[in-house]
Formats: C-alpha cells, structure tokens, sequence
C-alpha cells in the first residue's frame, strides 16, 4: 500500500472516529434500543420522576395469584415503607423479598398499564436486568383489555420475556390463546445469549405485534416468529379482533414455570430492574 492511499486511509478511520464520538454514527449495541426508522415511538416511561407515574400505571393487589406462586402482591404505594416497587435513580424497581404477609410467606409487585396505557398492534421493548436467584420469575407481557368480559386466554396473551434466575442467559417469548384455560394454546420458543447475562447486563427485550404475525427480539437478535395459522376461528387467535393490550411487570416467586426449583429459605431481596419501557406504532409508508 502507497503512502497517499494509507494516509487517505488513516484520515477516513480518524473521521469515523470523530462521527462516532458526536454520535452521528451509531453501532448497535446489546442493551440498546434497536427500533428502526419504520417504528414511531408513541409512549415512554423513562422512570424519571420519583414516584410511579400514575397516569400509567396500576399496583395490581392480588393475594392469591396464579399458576401455583408462593406471593403475595400487595397494592402498597411506591416508595413507601416496605414497598414493593421503587425508583431510584431513574429505575423501576420491583422487589420480591421474604416476608410474612397476611397467608403468603412471600411478597412482590405487579403492575400494569391496565385502562390507562393500552396498544393494538406495535413493538414494545423494555430494558432490564433480571434477578439472579433460584425461584425468581420475571415476566414483561400483555393481556387484551377485554380479559375481565371475555377472561383469560380468551383475551390473548403476549409474554415478551420470561426468566428463570438460576439461569442467567435464558430467557423465553410465549403466546397463550384460546377460548377458555382446558383449551389453553401454548407456542413458545426459548433465547440463549451467544455471551453474557441478564443479571449483571443490560438488555432489550421485544416484541413486534402486527397483523398476523407477531416476532420476539433480544437484543434485536430475532429468536422466534408466531404467524396467524389459516383460516383460524377468532377465538384461537385474539391477536387481529381489533382489541388493544395493555402492559405488565412483575416478579414471581416460585410457580410451576420452573418446577422444581423453590427459592432458597433465607431468600434475600432479588430485584427486576427496568430502565425503560416503550411502546411504537409501524410508520405511515
């Protein structure tokens, strides 16, 4: 190589460099938002105040929840004594700890955007961090707003992310479907990270909600594609009925997602962290 094509050379890399540094060129990197120009962010949640938003938010209060959980959700404000969900430093908090509470041994959070922030077709994409226990079961997932008319899985079910914590690099993207729960329609697919964890790292974690197909995304790493089966009756597939879905957060305690395995006795407070949460609508062509 010339002298003159390696100093061009060596002024171009330089100039990368500097495009670089004022953040006109962009490199997509794991833990980072990846949503392409086709997508128009139509709501955030940043965590940026001290309390949580109430205008988009509900603190779920259930006793006695599903699918064989050892907590208790109770409705206790953010931020105040024992809480369950906090904000610190511009991240949501849910926390899941031992503690005697009423008839459960256990305590967590769940929230959701329920009648207040609800969405027909998009990506949603949240960056988090995921606990790192046995027996922890973090979930980031939709319900159809029409679930107490209808009930579930009639009104449809998207799980974006699901964890298990003793596996710090698994993670898993789910549909439930169907008329009533004896007609439960499952199709699942499980994600690997090529390098890392969901403990200590941040990451992406998202779906892409659209008329008859819907996609799952780590990292914008594309890990499974559910498209509407032919000629479906609208009760095995409420995904295209026109009813909006809201968002939900929440970490379990133990349940059958991950039978055996129980948290250990002296279980010490595990928590999901949420950097953000955003939902986008497809781009008018």
């Amino acid at each position: 190589m010339n002298s003159q094509v390696e100093c061009r050379l060596e002024s171009f890399i330089v100039a990368l460099g500097f495009l670089a540094a004022l953040g006109l060129l962009q490199a997509c990197e794991p833990g980072e938002s990846q949503a392409s120009d086709s997508w128009v962010l139509v709501w955030e949640d940043e965590f940026e105040s001290p309390r949580l938003d109430g205008a988009s938010w509900n603190i779920v209060h259930m006793p006695d929840p599903f699918n064989e959980e050892l907590q208790y959700y109770p409705d206790r404000p953010d931020n105040s004594p024992n809480a369950n969900v906090l904000i610190e430093d511009g991240i949501l908090i849910i926390e899941a700890r031992r503690e005697d509470y009423e008839h459960r041994m256990y305590t967590s959070a769940r929230i959701n955007t329920k009648g207040k922030r609800e969405f027909l077709y998009g990506r949603f994409e949240a960056r988090m961090r995921l606990p790192a226990e046995v027996g922890m079961w973090p979930a980031f997932w939709m319900l159809g707003g029409n679930i107490d008319e209808v009930g579930w899985p009639a009104c449809g079910e998207i799980d974006i992310m699901e964890g298990k914590g003793r596996l710090p690099s698994w993670t898993s993207g789910a549909l439930h479907r169907g008329p009533d729960p004896a007609s439960n329609i499952i199709t699942a697919a499980e994600y690997e990270l090529p390098e890392g964890d969901f403990h200590n790292e941040w990451h992406v974690f998202a779906v892409d909600w659209e008329p008859e197909q819907i996609r799952w995304y780590v990292d914008d790493a594309l890990f499974q594609t559910v498209d509407k089966p032919a000629a479906v009756e609208p009760a095995y597939w409420p995904f295209d009925t026109g009813q909006s879905f809201f968002l939900i957060l929440n970490l379990a305690v133990g349940g059958w997602f991950d039978t055996p395995h129980l948290p250990p006795e002296d279980l010490q407070p595990q928590r999901l962290l949420v950097d953000y949460v955003r939902a986008y609508r497809r781009a008018a062509p």
